[in-house]
């Protein structure tokens, strides 16, 4: 029953609106953070436009392809990153025992938000447009299987697996493997919208955990950077990437809510 309520709490919190802005946390990861929801809104804002209203817009290919690229890969090298900052923080309160279950934990919380959003999807949408294994799906999957590497700590052995799988993935895709059952594991056609499967999604939070302890050993920042969190554009991005999940679960009502009240898509 603790293990239940630990996760019940965790999921109400992980999408209670954050309104103050903490001095605890390192305001250039939350401001990054924040340009890649910026980036996913854009995205998600011309896929409505192309997919339910019709525009001619190039989604796949060139510079809109790109754009959804480095988005994903911003979003994934990120939790690497934060997932190093946390382990270490969480080792100096811990110094000795496992803390995989709190990991355990923490991604199925994440993990139960992208299910819910399959689910929600599907209803809306059909079979054609739900989102099978998205970006919230593998993030929470991600935490969970992330642990064993945040213990390996600076490695040289997270980069090269992150740069194995991430290169790893469009050689998969080329081959157009049709296994529907293994959509969470590697690129399959049909997969779905907002689709990221660990291979090769997974590489790049191994990336990220390498970036984030040779950036920040021990949680700290150990490289030069002048103090911009109090900007008035920064204190936005850092707003809007501590609220980044809850951002990310009412993004897509209120685009379609608005595009459809103003006419420029319909269902």
């Amino acid at each position: 029953m603790a293990v239940l309520s630990t996760y019940l709490t965790g999921l109400r919190a992980s999408i209670t609106p954050v309104r103050v802005l903490r001095g605890d946390r390192l305001w250039e990861i939350d401001a990054l953070r924040g340009v890649a929801i910026v980036m996913m809104v854009v995205y998600h804002l011309l896929w409505d436009l192309h997919s339910l209203g019709g525009y001619d817009i190039a989604l796949r290919s060139g510079f809109w392809s790109w754009w959804q690229i480095v988005t994903a890969s911003l979003f994934t090298g990120l939790v690497g990153l934060s997932l190093t900052l946390s382990y270490s923080r969480e080792r100096q309160s811990h110094p000795t025992g496992s803390l995989w279950p709190k990991y355990i934990i923490r991604g199925l919380t994440i993990f139960t938000w992208g299910l819910i959003i399959g689910v929600v999807t599907y209803l809306a949408l059909g079979t054609g447009y739900y989102v099978r294994f998205g970006i919230l799906h593998l993030i929470g999957l991600s935490i969970i299987l992330a642990y064993p590497f945040l213990r390996l700590g600076k490695n040289w052995l997270n980069l090269a697996l992150g740069v194995a799988l991430t290169l790893l993935g469009p050689a998969i895709q080329g081959l157009s493997i049709d296994l529907p059952w293994l959509a969470w594991l590697a690129p399959t056609p049909g997969s779905g919208v907002d689709y990221a499967p660990l291979i090769p999604w997974f590489g790049r939070v191994l990336i990220g955990i390498f970036l984030g302890n040779a950036l920040y050993p021990g949680g700290q920042r150990r490289f030069a950077l002048g103090d911009h969190s109090n900007n008035a554009a920064i204190r936005l991005l850092r707003l809007l990437g501590e609220n980044s999940l809850l951002i990310y679960l009412i993004h897509q009502p209120v685009l379609l809510v608005t595009l459809t009240l103003s006419g420029v898509i319909s269902f």
